[in-house]
């Protein structure tokens, strides 16, 4: 199955995560894909390929590389190795995937490896990472792997730290300090790439680089996200950056600015205590916003932090959160 990777959020590096021709997934498609994946992880593996076929027939036979994978690891999980090709192959040759370590390494795929076809499938996948490399610029590419580790080493600790010293302890004080560090050296690196090519994209530094530029803005104070907000909506409307990234930013710059999210992507409140949604523009049709800019609807995604969507009791609610919601 396909890594993902907690961030500010959930993203994956494993494909460029373009979806249908750039357009937004029709609800069954989402609805399908979405059972899908809670199959897979239930272990019922055969329903599950069945669910994301059922998800690629209401698009025409198209679907986003991610979930095209994902369906072909539910195959192959479940002995069916002719669907399980067909998808891989489908990716592979549109260009759409050239993680060949992943590929080999992930587990749900090992019985297609005696298959004659395993071997036409990683030679596909093998030439799209070197025509890819081969784009890089390499020496961006491996300024951003420094950074990208630096933003995420200690990040990945909070959880840890928290729940064994307390979130309000000195340890976690004094890695939030080191996060904080490590924030402001990543932004002047980051600032010399946006200043001196602007905003590259995946073709240049990868799909991993590109994202980390993203983080470091995200993880930076107002001033700097402000600067470069404009440089990213250009880079989104030219398919060089991610439109659910993008609503990441715009959120968290609109509750520093004193505006209320559009997206509902910014959530507050201490770990160990009671957290809420941040303030929300119409939050009737948030759904509706999220979906076009590909993200999942807010019950779910807010689910990962313990809250329950309500909207009708988010309104009753927000004049309180409003009071207390401070940026």
């Amino acid at each position: 199955m396909k890594k993902q990777i907690l961030l500010t959020g959930i993203f994956s590096f494993l494909f460029a995560g373009v979806l249908l021709a750039q357009s937004v997934p029709p609800p069954e498609y989402m609805r399908w894909t979405k059972t899908g994946d809670s199959l897979y992880h239930a272990k019922q593996y055969k329903a599950s390929g069945q669910a994301f076929s059922k998800a690629f027939a209401a698009t025409g036979g198209r679907g986003t590389p991610n979930d095209k994978y994902d369906a072909a690891c539910s195959w192959a999980l479940a002995g069916i190795k002719d669907s399980a090709f067909r998808l891989l192959t489908n990716v592979a040759s549109k260009g759409m995937f050239s993680d060949i370590d992943h590929l080999k390494e992930d587990a749900d795929l090992v019985s297609l490896h005696s298959d004659k076809r395993w071997k036409d499938v990683c030679a596909i996948v093998l030439v799209n990472k070197n025509r890819e490399e081969a784009k890089l610029n390499k020496p961006l590419v491996a300024i951003l792997d420094t950074v990208f580790k630096k933003d995420q080493d200690n990040r990945v600790k909070l959880d840890s730290v928290g729940n064994y010293y307390g979130y309000n302890s000195k340890e976690m004080t004094a890695l939030w300090e080191t996060i904080n560090y490590d924030d402001s050296i990543n932004l002047i690196k980051v600032s010399a790439i946006l200043d001196k090519h602007g905003w590259l994209g995946p073709e240049k530094l990868g799909q991993r680089g590109n994202a980390t530029v993203f983080l470091v803005i995200q993880h930076s104070d107002l001033k700097p996200q402000q600067k470069y907000l404009p440089m990213m909506r250009e880079a989104v409307k030219n398919n060089q950056a991610s439109a659910a990234d993008l609503a990441l930013l715009e959120d968290r710059v609109a509750l520093r600015e004193g505006r209320k999210q559009i997206y509902g992507s910014q959530i507050h409140g201490s770990p160990d205590g009671h957290p809420w949604i941040s303030p929300i523009e119409d939050p009737d049709n948030v759904d509706k916003r999220r979906a076009e800019v590909g993200l999942e609807p807010l019950a779910e995604y807010v689910k990962r932090y313990n809250i329950k969507w309500d909207v009708a009791e988010y309104k009753k609610q927000l004049p309180e959160i409003e009071k207390k919601d401070k940026w």
